[in-house]
């Protein structure tokens, strides 16, 4: 593997940290980068803070934390942990937070990490290597319902179905599938029919990712957290790459960006709104000609309105 292959480019790099330190504080704010991933983001943000800035990163990658120790900055530290844990700040104690929700490419380009069905290599798809059990533990084991339901919810496939059966079918054959390789092949056997340009294990690939993970489900605690650790004025910024991702990430905005009026209380207060939508940013065509994986990208900000409760 060349080290051209294992470079990573940050998506929507400076329109990201732009819209942080538009927070209240500035560049003498207390930030969280979320999703360290190589560090892009961070750096950038280390560059324009000022003596007294601080940040604060999260990451589950064990790469992306040694990548973390080269950062040689007291304003700096990572917490070997997802971002799910982002409640364990201090109550209104950061003034913006970042999310890119988006895995980086050395993950994707490393074979042993089993994110791609374009290397060979073992069926893991663990972001954190040290727990869990890999893609691989769960299919040996799964049954037709559970495969149909990861792959259909979180993947959008409509022969989800198919592939499982396929896949347990296999199991009771041969034995499970172990490698990505395998699991493309069989994927491309089942389905007859794709959208042009796309390989047909895409979709498969991205369900079992996101299910092994625990993606979804792990955003939306971050989400939640960020409001109680962020001061008034704080800024969210996040990055999504997929519509499952980005829906939740609109939602919980918007849930957040109105008055809520409890009817069956007629003379209580309302709950004010604790955010202020800020818009989106798509990366530009020459960003999506340079970085052919930024298409899919959306950023959506919001600001904090109010004291935490």
């Amino acid at each position: 593997m060349t080290d051209s292959v294992l470079t990573h480019t940050t998506v929507l790099l400076n329109e990201a940290v732009d819209e942080l330190l538009q927070a209240s504080a500035g560049a003498d704010g207390v930030y969280v980068d979320a999703t360290f991933g190589r560090g892009g983001h961070s750096r950038l943000i280390l560059s324009r803070l000022s003596a007294q800035g601080r940040l604060q990163a999260f990451d589950k990658d064990l790469e992306a934390i040694a990548e973390a120790a080269l950062i040689a900055d007291s304003r700096f530290s990572i917490r070997h942990e997802g971002f799910s844990n982002l409640g364990e700040l201090p109550l209104g104690s950061v003034d913006g937070v970042l999310m890119d929700l988006g895995i980086s490419s050395p993950q994707i380009d490393s074979p042993e990490r089993g994110f791609s069905f374009r290397f060979d290599g073992p069926l893991d798809m663990r972001m954190d290597t040290t727990r869990g059990q890999s893609v691989a533990d769960w299919l040996a084991t799964a049954e037709v319902d559970q495969i149909t339901e990861v792959i259909r919810d979180y993947g959008e496939e409509r022969f989800a179905f198919q592939i499982a059966k396929a896949l347990v079918a296999r199991r009771q054959e041969r034995g499970p599938i172990s490698s990505t390789t395998d699991l493309a092949q069989l994927v491309a056997d089942t389905v007859k029919t794709r959208e042009p340009g796309q390989n047909p294990a895409t979709r498969t690939f991205q369900a079992f990712r996101i299910f092994i993970n625990a993606e979804l489900a792990e955003l939306e605690q971050a989400l939640e957290a960020s409001l109680q650790v962020m001061a008034p004025g704080a800024r969210l910024v996040v990055i999504s790459f997929h519509s499952l991702e980005d829906r939740i990430v609109k939602q919980f905005m918007a849930k957040h960006a109105k008055e809520v009026v409890d009817r069956r209380v007629p003379f209580a207060e309302p709950v004010k709104m604790r955010l202020k939508l800020c818009g989106r940013i798509r990366p530009s065509e020459a960003e999506v000609r340079g970085n052919p994986r930024s298409r899919s990208a959306i950023m959506r900000m919001a600001q904090r309105t109010e004291v935490p409760a």
